[in-house]
């Protein structure tokens, strides 16, 4: 028995002892369609370990990862625990500057990046005093750079580094929706905590499966969903570098055939449109799932009309690392984030920090073992988000008498109309009910006696007539919500303002208001 707390240990060698070394753990869905084993993953992990101690990337020193959903990431994000060094999982969708500040805010040593990032990574990396070790996946090597088969060739492969469960795994950088990224770290108990509760308890995950997850592994979300929960059982990924659109990912989930799909509310709703004007495929789906913001009500109902199976919709964040508060399978409730996971505790507190009533909105605590070790070189902001044993998560909620969640909107996001709290999701929730109406944003604008009422920006769906279906909007929302929260201005656009992983900005749209 070995108290070598390594999660590759778990997640990828354990694998081998229990007859799965020739069972496929990733293959790719476009391109070359390369795949890799269980037996593989275990034997380039250990290559990519050895070729890190011999390039001097010492333990817990960062490596910071600009990779798309390839087979290299795995091989890459278990080598780097084994090796003890810090695999940093970034937004393969940011800009030049933000990786530029990334880079020097992580103190990265190492930077691997796929050839067709350079263009933008590139520029960021010239000139960083940190970096010792840049190392390009695919396509011509740049001046400076070393290729990735060169990083690794002539290594001698590396058992897993003996590490304590607390030890620092791997990090992740927040959206950074409403200012820079934070640099959110998280230990090794942290991954199988996500899949004993989460993985095991609502989604199932079962040996057989075949997942794919629009979310890339560099979101938390996209981690768990990847990596995580299917390698806890020695399930199957499917992987896909590209863009999802609708038309992509339906034609992903007919042709390879995943039996768990792991969305977003953009894209169930774009894809729902899609299917309404194109069809249906063939699938083999049992399990869809959904985070990154609430699930519309009208989606989901559109979602099981049209494939028979409903979506969880659940809750998660980067400091928690995976999912906390969902709907289960056979007890779904369209329109609520459902009943806390096993696991963890949650409780919903007012601005004095006295917990609410039934009916009441507060800002939602959570308590777990997966919860973040703190933001990197961010002690003000590790103190508001981290209070003990229990994390702030900025999600404002409504519990009802039947103990669900109801989600109303981000803490900055909540204004009042006529001195009530006004929840932006509820109103947005009932303009995408109508329709014409595919996408839908509400925000605070003040009126010519300066007090707050609803703005709305939407996202008309092919077809819909702006001037018509705006005029019908306004009583619309009344019939569905409310006389007084419906929007009092109504503009539409051609999109909403969404960080790279789909959620609405919606402090962009405050500054246009």
């Amino acid at each position: 028995m070995t108290d070598n707390q390594n999660a590759a240990l778990h997640f990828v060698d354990r694998h081998i002892g229990q007859g799965r070394a020739d069972k496929t753990a990733f293959r790719e869905a476009a391109g070359a369609r390369r795949s890799l084993t269980y037996g593989q993953l275990a034997a380039r992990s250990d290559l990519v370990a050895g070729a890190f101690r011999r390039a001097d990337i010492r333990p817990e020193e960062r490596v910071a990862c600009i990779i798309l959903d390839q087979i290299e990431y795995p091989e890459i994000f278990w080598g780097g625990l084994k090796a003890g060094v810090i695999p940093v999982a970034l937004n393969t969708l940011l800009a030049t500057p933000v990786y530029d500040f990334i880079l020097r805010d992580s103190r990265a040593t190492c930077l691997i990046v796929s050839h067709e990032l350079w263009q933008v990574v590139g520029p960021a990396a010239a000139g960083n005093a940190h970096l010792r070790k840049v190392i390009v996946i695919g396509g011509e090597t740049p001046d400076g750079a070393t290729s990735y088969e060169a990083f690794l060739d002539g290594a001698t492969p590396a058992p897993a580094r003996e590490v304590g469960e607390d030890d620092c795994a791997f990090w992740l950088y927040s959206s950074g929706s409403t200012g820079q990224p934070k640099g959110v770290r998280h230990v090794h108990a942290a991954l199988k905590a996500t899949a004993d509760t989460y993985g095991a308890q609502v989604l199932g995950v079962r040996e057989d499966d075949v997942v794919y997850s629009v979310a890339k592994i560099f979101f938390a979300y996209g981690l768990g969903n990847a990596m995580t929960f299917p390698m806890s059982v020695g399930a199957t990924t499917v992987l896909f570098n590209g863009r999802p659109t609708p038309e992509v990912v339906t034609n992903i989930i007919a042709e390879e055939r995943p039996t768990i799909f792991c969305g977003v509310p953009t894209l169930y709703a774009a894809t729902v449109h899609h299917l309404e004007t194109n069809g249906v495929p063939d699938a083999q789906l049992r399990m869809c799932i959904s985070a990154g913001e609430a699930l519309p009500e009208e989606i989901g109902v559109k979602w099981r009309q049209l494939w028979g199976v409903d979506i969880l919709d659940g809750v998660g964040s980067t400091e928690m690392l995976h999912i906390f508060l969902s709907n289960r399978p056979g007890d779904v409730v369209y329109g609520t984030s459902g009943l806390p996971v096993p696991g963890y505790e949650l409780r919903c507190v007012d601005e004095s920090g006295a917990e609410i009533k039934p009916g009441e909105v507060g800002e939602l605590l959570v308590r777990g073992a997966s919860a973040a070790d703190g933001y990197w070189n961010k002690r003000d902001k590790s103190r508001a988000t981290f209070e003990g044993e229990w994390t702030r998560t900025g999600d404002k909620y409504e519990i009802t008498e039947e103990g669900r969640y109801i989600y109303c909107g981000r803490t900055d996001d909540m204004f009042k109309v006529s001195g009530i709290w006004l929840s932006p999701f509820e109103v947005e929730q009932a303009l995408i009910a109508h329709p014409g109406v595919l996408e839908a944003a509400v925000v605070p604008r003040r009126d010519a006696e300066g007090l707050e009422k609803p703005m709305a920006y939407i996202v008309l769906k092919t077809g819909a007539q702006p001037e018509e279906t705006v005029g019908a909007l306004k009583d619309f929302v009344k019939e569905r919500v409310g006389a007084w929260k419906y929007p009092r201005w109504i503009e539409v656009v051609d999109d909403l303002p969404k960080t790279a992983t789909g959620k609405i900005q919606r402090f962009k749209l405050r500054e246009m208001a």
